[in-house]
């Protein structure tokens, strides 16, 4: 991955007064987005894709009336905010939209990551340290 281009497009970013970013160009694929002014990397060298708008993938996928939270980006899954903490979340935990479930780590930039739903925690479909993709399924919940 070329860093001079990512530190490039948050440049524009930052010019531009922007939130989000797509760059797509070969088999380089970039989505830059900021929450709280902190950038977060959404996913790097995706398969080739025209630039244009595209519509953020859903948070929510439907399996034999199960639901799943999806992973918001690449990245590396984490539990909890350190070794010696409690996980954010476990079976059976009730959640609301601004619960913090996971981090996510992409890029040396630990992200929390929010529940952004209500509902109780089935099963987690991910361990600690585990390489998520963009669209994987971490968290199984009932409504």
């Amino acid at each position: 991955m070329d860093l001079n281009l990512v530190k490039e497009l948050l440049a524009l970013m930052d010019e531009g007064g922007l939130t989000e970013l797509h760059y797509a160009q070969g088999e380089t694929e970039v989505r830059l987005s900021r929450q709280n002014k902190v950038p977060v990397v959404h996913s790097v060298a995706a398969p080739a894709a025209p630039v244009a708008a595209a519509a953020p993938a859903p948070d929510i996928v439907e399996d034999d009336n199960a639901l799943y939270f999806t992973s918001p980006m690449v990245g590396t899954y984490y539990s909890k905010p350190n070794p010696e903490s409690d996980s954010y979340v476990k079976v059976g935990d009730s959640v609301s939209g601004d619960d913090v479930i996971c981090i996510l780590e992409a890029m040396k930039v630990f992200n929390e990551i929010h529940a952004e739903f209500s509902g109780t925690i089935v099963e987690i479909l991910v361990a600690d340290g585990d390489t998520v993709e963009y669209g994987q399924n971490m968290f199984k919940y009932q409504a």
